[in-house]
């Protein structure tokens, strides 16, 4: 019998984000930076939080494109903290903005985002035989988590501690994180399997 990741819960948003979306691989670097500057904005918060205000971040960050991003000053900062329908938090605010920098540095040395992040994928032997609910829930961060944390520390991202590089990484699609009984663990499997791997 088949069942859905359990913590898609009930809520029509947070389903369709876990069917559609969620370990799904993506080469798009507006999506991949995107997705750094939310888990930082989920930390000590849930995801649905975030998701419901998706949209509304989208809007605040110039659709997080990050050449716009990057040339966010002061006055932005200052739009952003009264923005009450995004998170109101400076300092994860103004690391978005730092991170959009960091991105096109990336860019300038590798070609893209892309190129260099799935450069972290982990290789089969580092993946667990089965993913079940007690695996995910005792491995938080694995050793291709700390490598891709770790690197981005050292190009100066911020807000990318171990736990929301994997977070990222589940979602993004460099590892499929769909629970064995979950039916949208063979679509991903399929989806990664044909998935041609940026390299630029």
């Amino acid at each position: 019998m088949s069942e859905r990741c359990w913590w898609a819960g009930d809520d029509p948003q947070y389903r369709a984000y876990h069917d559609d979306e969620w370990g799904r691989p993506v080469a798009d670097d507006v999506r991949l930076y995107e997705k750094l500057c939310l888990e930082g904005f989920q930390s000590g918060l849930s995801w649905l939080t975030i998701l419901r205000k998706r949209e509304a971040f989208r809007r605040a960050f110039a659709g997080f494109d990050p050449e716009r991003v990057a040339r966010f000053g002061d006055r932005d900062v200052a739009r952003l903290l009264e923005d009450a329908a995004i998170v109101r938090h400076r300092g994860k605010i103004e690391a978005a903005i730092h991170n959009a920098s960091r991105v096109l540095e990336v860019r300038r040395e590798r070609g893209s985002l892309a190129a260099w992040i799935w450069g972290f994928e982990p290789p089969p032997e580092e993946r667990p035989p089965r993913v079940t609910r007690s695996v995910l829930a005792e491995n938080p961060t694995t050793a291709a988590s700390k490598r891709l944390a770790k690197a981005l520390k050292a190009r100066g991202f911020r807000f990318v501690g171990p736990t929301t590089a994997y977070a990222f990484m589940q979602a993004m699609g460099l590892v499929n994180d769909h629970v064995e009984r979950c039916p949208t663990r063979a679509e991903v499997e399929r989806e990664r399997a044909a998935f041609e791997r940026p390299t630029a």
